[in-house]
């Protein structure tokens, strides 16, 4: 399991004009399964995305095809979670 933090670099500004391709990369990141939340980092900081069932080199791939990631309006991270106990609620997490 993943969490990507996409945190906004100086070219902030230029997000409006990529904003439908990041739109299109989050869709696809949901219907391949991979994406189980995507939401804003507090303030106006970026975003965040939680991913699992994907292997590091995978979700690397995927997070450069982001538009906002290839044209430089974010920096993302990604934190790799081994996953030892849960809510039942996310026991699929648990592998």
């Amino acid at each position: 399991m993943f969490i990507v933090t996409l945190r906004f670099s100086d070219n902030k500004g230029q997000a409006s004009a990529f904003m439908e391709g990041h739109n299109q990369w989050i869709r696809r990141g949901f219907e391949d399964g991979v994406f189980l939340m995507v939401g804003s980092l507090q303030p106006g900081l970026g975003g965040a995305v939680i991913a699992h069932d994907v292997s590091r080199e995978a979700l690397e791939s995927r997070v450069n095809e982001d538009p906002f990631v290839a044209e430089n309006i974010v920096t993302a991270e990604l934190l790799e979670i081994e996953p030892k106990k849960a809510d039942e609620r996310l026991s699929f997490l648990l592998g």
